[in-house]
């Protein structure tokens, strides 16, 4: 469990560089990226809220080269970024699970071919491996961008078997129209205390055995 007094909250889903700005120069909160390949340790984006915001938010040295690492690099590095902010909640747009969740997705594609359930299993042991050697834990939230769509969000990770496993550690704030900057602050806003996470391969077990084709839980989450 992390011992931070800042809410580490990952953004899942498609975050603009106008988004991740316009968050990060919010009162108490701040946006923490990974840093680009070459660049050491915290403070490369400059410290503060507003700093973050503007610096790691569509920055093209911090996503051009961080998109070779696996997702779970990625992740920790941002976190590590995270654990030296001081503001009350720290955006993470680089989710340590992103390889696992979209894996998962894919594998509930029959057009991707029989080979889904192969890849999935392979991203989930590599994150795995990492979370128990400590390279990196589970945020306090999942913090979901969902759009609006008439057959629902289709097959997602974090709607289905993590919100499951721990509902009130996994909000959604909608994603389409304008205004999204404000609904992911009244998200953050609303978050609420719960059970901790359990251990990583409990929730890679429970994605095994959930069942993608209905998730009514999200559509209530979007309505």
């Amino acid at each position: 469990m992390r011992r931070e007094s800042s809410t580490l909250v990952v953004l899942a889903g498609e975050a603009g560089g106008g988004l991740l700005a316009e968050l990060g120069r919010s009162g108490n909160v701040s946006v923490a990226r990974a840093p680009a390949a070459g660049q050491h340790g915290a403070g490369q984006h400059g410290a503060g809220q507003h700093g973050a915001g503007q610096h790691g938010a569509g920055q093209p040295g911090a996503a051009g080269p961080a998109q070779a690492r696996p997702a779970w690099e990625t992740g920790a590095l941002a976190m590590r970024e995270a654990a030296g902010r001081q503001s009350g909640y720290v955006i993470v747009p680089d989710d340590p699970l992103a390889d696992v969740a979209a894996a998962w997705r894919a594998m509930w594609d029959l057009a991707g071919g029989p080979g889904g359930a192969a890849a999935f299993e392979e991203r989930a042991a590599e994150a795995l491996a990492a979370w128990r050697d400590k390279r990196f834990e589970l945020p306090d939230y999942y913090l979901v961008l969902a759009t609006v769509q008439p057959g629902g969000t289709g097959p997602d990770l974090y709607l289905g078997p993590l919100r499951a496993a721990r509902p009130r550690r996994v909000a959604v704030a909608v994603a389409d129209g304008p205004g999204q900057a404000g609904r992911v602050l009244d998200a953050l806003r609303s978050l609420e205390h719960g059970p901790w996470w359990p251990p990583l391969g409990e929730l890679i077990e429970a994605a095994r055995r959930f069942y993608a084709g209905g998730l009514a839980e999200t559509q209530r989450a979007l309505a």
